[in-house]
């Protein structure tokens, strides 16, 4: 049975405020809560129906004993317009980060992303395209607001998220030589540029790009070339950040690829 209280936390979690406070954020949807269940991360409440407990019988054994609820009870707590069987409350996890942890690694930063829908379209790119690392500006929309969470699709269970005063971070960077690229309008073509395998890609606000104290320390500007006329000035951040990131991975394969082989996996 979902009891008040727990449903008055539930709604706080909606708000910045009430995520600080009680140090916890909410994943809703049988696969996010099912993807919650398999990570790292505790879980402190699970709520769900019947259906779900059953159907993930040893995912919830593991970790904490499930609430069962009806669907109606989920319907009443749930933040979405369709809700599911399952919705939990987790720990906000604790991790100490190095700037060393992004040697040798190709890594994302993001300058005062806005939108929640980017930015969890983001991490789910990073997710697919095994980037372990993203640093966000203090700006940037927080990681653990639940349209943040929606659009990850469980890929904020296993990208580490980490929020910095960005130029600072960017400048002990710098220190370790890693090469740090931006995206600009009048940046190189991405696709006939010179690219490492390693370095830490940029990318900026929706509607105002990478701002000027950023630009300073981007060793690269690089740019996607636009091939059609459509009069479209510039893409959304997401979908740029989804074509910088294939152009880098497709990058490390042709490198480590023996020339007599790429055909054969239309890397070219």
């Amino acid at each position: 049975m979902l009891s008040k209280n727990k449903l008055k936390l539930i709604q706080s979690l909606n708000h910045k405020k009430g995520r600080e406070k009680e140090n916890c954020f909410l994943a809703e949807g049988d696969k996010i809560v099912t993807e919650a269940l398999k990570s790292n991360f505790h879980v402190d409440s699970l709520l769900s129906t019947s259906e779900f407990i059953n159907s993930h019988s040893l995912l919830c054994k593991k970790t904490c004993k499930p609430i069962e609820v009806t669907k109606k009870e989920i319907q009443s707590a749930s933040l979405l317009q369709s809700p599911q069987n399952a919705l939990a409350i987790i720990h906000i996890p604790e991790e100490s980060f190095s700037v060393s942890a992004l040697n040798n690694q190709f890594s994302l930063a993001l300058d005062s992303v806005q939108d929640p829908g980017n930015l969890g379209t983001i991490i789910r790119i990073a997710d697919w395209f095994g980037i372990s690392h993203i640093i966000c500006s203090t700006d940037t929309t927080d990681c653990f607001s639940p349209k943040v969470i929606q659009a990850s699709m469980g890929a904020i269970f296993r990208v580490k998220i980490h929020y910095f005063d960005l130029e600072s971070i960017l400048e002990e960077i710098k220190k370790l030589k890693i090469s740090v690229f931006g995206t600009f309008l009048e940046g190189e073509n991405i696709f006939t540029s010179s690219l490492p395998s390693s370095g830490i890609l940029v990318m900026g606000n929706e509607g105002n790009g990478i701002s000027k104290g950023i630009s300073h320390y981007i060793d690269k500007k690089l740019t996607i070339p636009s091939f059609g006329n459509s009069g479209t000035e510039s893409l959304n951040v997401a979908i740029a950040t989804a074509i910088c990131c294939s152009e880098f991975k497709r990058r490390i394969i042709v490198k480590s690829t023996p020339k007599n082989q790429i055909n054969k996996y239309n890397i070219m």
